[in-house]
């Protein structure tokens, strides 16, 4: 469709039930409205196409799996209806050009695909990176406009990085690709960039729950080709909501904090001639504790033991779901938050033990809830957002606490949705 015609399918709602899909019956309007304002923002820069695209990739949640996938551990995850809009269409100059609201506008040429040192921890090396993984694979490439609007907060937990990295591989992949591009190769591409082009260590996961999309258990043994295992949850039908709330921390300039982890996991892995702590017990890490300690500190031990016990945790609660024992599921997502609290220690700040946005929101949600639903930090950790499970019937006292102690509007209720997707 030409610019005016998508225009006129939103108006008239012809893609209603894309909408649907994505976003869900009470976000529909407001979907629709901002589909029409990122056209009329790409309008705006790039001029009316012949041929215009909608495009969606998702924000993510981490259900259970905190701090695993970089050592190859197994995670629970899913994509919700915060998500990255672009509306973009092909160019023929082999030039990426990216505008994203609030932020400069990224233009690629993709004749250099080697790394650029003035574009690391910046948006353009992921998209450098994600187009040279592609061409490395065979994969065909080229040039593209877009405009980008996002919901996601930055620096929220939610992933806005991944989803980003996901939205361009996404692109790629259908106006070169045919579409073809299997979301589990979109997300390995993305986590390329991540690593080797913008700098930061991070795992897997995120990536690949933004791609994949609703509620997987993933198992990342072999992270080349990791085990994926859609899982279903009815939130509605359970009569509970998914909460995020926002504790207004930023971890955005954290890398440091956030590298320690895989750094100190690994160290002790490498004591038992590993590279990574996949495969060992808690049994095998008390065995050689005073080693442990004296070589690697006791943080390091700390976090292996969180390890070890976190692939069980994630097991459980994906069986619980299976077996439709939602009380057995939430208690093991609040046993994962207790772990990190106590164990993987990513509740705050290092250098600004102050700064306990998350540990009061914890502290808040185990008043409310009171033995029900569940609670824990979320994503990478040190700040940004807690993870809870909330019954509707304590949804009001739950959102009225919350906002007392962070302010109006932190409290997101999200829902499970699939993942990076061609709206059109």
């Amino acid at each position: 469709m030409n610019t005016q015609e998508l225009k006129n399918a939103l108006q008239n709602g012809r893609l209603d039930d894309a909408l649907l899909r994505l976003y869900g019956r009470e976000k529909l309007p407001y979907a629709r409205q901002r589909c029409l304002e990122t056209i009329d923002g790409y309008t705006a820069l790039f001029g009316e196409q012949p041929e215009l695209h909608l495009f969606s990739s998702p924000g993510r949640v981490e259900i259970a799996g905190n701090h695993t996938d970089h050592n190859h551990g197994e995670v629970l995850a899913g994509a919700v209806n915060m998500d990255i809009l672009a509306a973009a269409a092909p160019a023929s100059d082999n030039v990426i050009r990216v505008k994203s609201i609030g932020h400069k506008q990224d233009d690629i040429d993709l004749s250099d695909l080697s790394p650029q040192a003035e574009e690391a921890t910046h948006s353009a090396s992921l998209i450098r990176g994600i187009v040279c993984d592609f061409a490395k694979k065979g994969r065909k490439t080229g040039g593209l406009t877009a405009f980008t609007t996002s919901d996601v907060p930055k620096g929220s937990g939610l992933s806005s990085s991944a989803a980003f990295e996901v939205l361009i591989g996404c692109m790629l992949s259908h106006f070169y690709n045919g579409g073809a591009v299997p979301p589990e190769q979109i997300a390995i591409s993305a986590q390329f960039a991540e690593n080797v082009y913008y700098g930061k260590p991070s795992g897997l996961m995120d990536q690949m729950a933004c791609s994949v999309g609703s509620i997987v258990h993933i198992d990342f043994a072999d992270p080349s080709a990791p085990q994926i295992e859609p899982i279903a949850l009815d939130l509605e039908k359970l009569a509970y909501r998914l909460v995020i709330v926002d504790v207004h921390g930023n971890h955005a300039d954290l890398t440091d904090a956030y590298a320690a982890i895989p750094a100190e996991m690994k160290a002790v892995a490498a004591v038992f001639g590993q590279e990574t702590l996949r495969g060992l017990s808690y049994e095998q890490l008390l065995e050689r504790a005073q080693e442990i300690r004296e070589k690697c500190g006791d943080r390091a031990l700390l976090r292996a033991i969180h390890f070890v016990g976190e692939n069980d945790r994630v097991r459980k609660a994906a069986a619980a779901l299976q077996s439709g024992d939602f009380p057995a599921f939430c208690a093991q997502l609040t046993a994962s938050g207790r772990s990190s609290v106590l164990c993987l220690q990513n509740i705050y700040p290092p250098a600004a033990p102050q700064s306990q946005g998350v540990t009061l929101g914890l502290a808040v949600a185990e008043r409310v809830l009171n033995g029900e639903g569940a609670f824990r930090v979320h994503g990478g950790g040190f700040g940004g957002t807690t993870f809870n499970l909330v019954p509707e019937s304590r949804m009001d006292q739950f959102r009225r606490q919350m906002e007392l102690v962070f302010g109006e509007g932190c409290c997101h209720p999200l829902t499970f949705r699939e993942g990076a997707a061609q709206i059109v």
